[in-house]
């Protein structure tokens, strides 16, 4: 769930981090050869390919799996990937929505269906939700980056739309357009972002309880597991007395 690390961070400490770290290279092998063949296949010229390359570097994604991936994009027999997106609801009434990159539409649709239902939640038709966030660019720095004020002075004179800030990191919003020009311009002041993407920011926020939070947490890990799913968002909102539950 990016942007909200507190969430993230109890992601990660479930299950087996080699086993995640895998699918997270081969969902970013997938969006860069998706990003490289609609569009130029030089980073150059294809801002969401230089998004991906940079959300890949950041998370260690090794320099031949990258290269790769591009060469895949120039093959005639390369698969092409359909982009899908799946709205719905989680326990607790959460909005969520799915961005997925699918060679088989009826597969991943049952998939999506399955990890919803088991999990108290279900999907929505399409405009159920998206209607509830604002599609922006988003840009992760981690903590030790510089200090809030640092951040937002920086991303100020970038051109960013706002700055969230917490123990765990910045996340630093944009439009969508200017994804690309805000990157490059923070990246000369504090250096490479964790990641810098097309995100859905919701426009208000849940409040969940701690039984509905835990889940909320096992459908969203359910979800994230799937092999077609590149991204998750949600509108929930967990208090410190739910996460010191979990």
């Amino acid at each position: 769930m990016a942007g909200h690390s507190k969430f993230k961070n109890i992601m990660y400490r479930k299950g087996a981090q080699d086993a995640k770290r895998s699918r997270l290279f081969s969902k970013l092998a997938r969006e860069i050869t998706t990003a490289a063949k609609t569009g130029n296949s030089d980073p150059a010229f294809n801002p969401r390919l230089r998004a991906v390359i940079a959300t890949a570097k950041a998370n260690s994604m090794p320099k031949e799996n990258i290269e790769r991936a591009l060469k895949k994009a120039e093959g005639a027999d390369s698969e092409t990937y359909e982009e899908i997106r799946y709205e719905g609801f989680g326990p607790g009434g959460v909005a969520i929505i799915v961005e997925a990159l699918t060679d088989n539409r009826n597969r991943t649709a049952t998939d999506v269906r399955t990890a919803f239902a088991k999990n108290g939640g279900n999907v929505g038709s399409s405009g159920s939700v998206a209607h509830g966030f604002e599609r922006l660019g988003l840009i992760s720095y981690p903590a030790h980056a510089g200090s809030a004020e640092r951040l937002f002075e920086a991303a100020l004179e970038a051109g960013a739309e706002d700055v969230e800030s917490g123990e765990d990191g910045h996340s630093v919003w944009t439009a969508p357009e200017a994804l690309h020009d805000v990157a490059k311009a923070l990246e000369a002041v504090l250096g490479e972002a964790e990641g810098a993407k097309l995100a859905w920011r919701p426009r208000d926020r849940v409040e969940v309880s701690a039984a509905d939070a835990q889940q909320l947490i096992k459908m969203i890990d359910a979800l994230e597991d799937l092999d077609d799913v590149q991204s998750v968002w949600g509108n929930h909102a967990l208090s410190d007395e739910v996460m010191a539950a979990l």
